[in-house]
């Protein structure tokens, strides 16, 4: 998918040769791409968001700590909530 959009910002910058009103939508389609595009979707908080986030890097040790905090609190939560299941989890 980046390529295609890397190739759509150089289509559009061509372009903006004859029309500069296109470079225009190419440098607003690179800031959204470099804005939004790279990272996914960065609206992933909450535990659902974070159950399946073992392959992220996190931009600093406090977003990590931050991460790594969060997840323990849930995990603590969904055990005290459910204690059958991290019973039979655990045999």
């Amino acid at each position: 998918m980046g390529t295609l959009i890397i190739l759509a910002i150089l289509a559009l910058a061509v372009l903006g040769f004859s029309n500069p009103v296109w470079w225009l939508a190419a440098a607003a389609l690179l800031y959204l791409h470099l804005r939004y595009g790279r990272t996914g979707s960065s609206s992933a908080g909450g535990p659902a968001g974070s159950a399946g986030s073992s392959g992220r890097v996190d931009s600093s040790y406090r977003a990590y700590r931050d991460r790594r905090d969060r997840q323990a609190r849930w995990e603590r939560r969904y055990r005290r909530e459910r204690p059958w299941m991290s019973r039979q989890k655990g045999s």
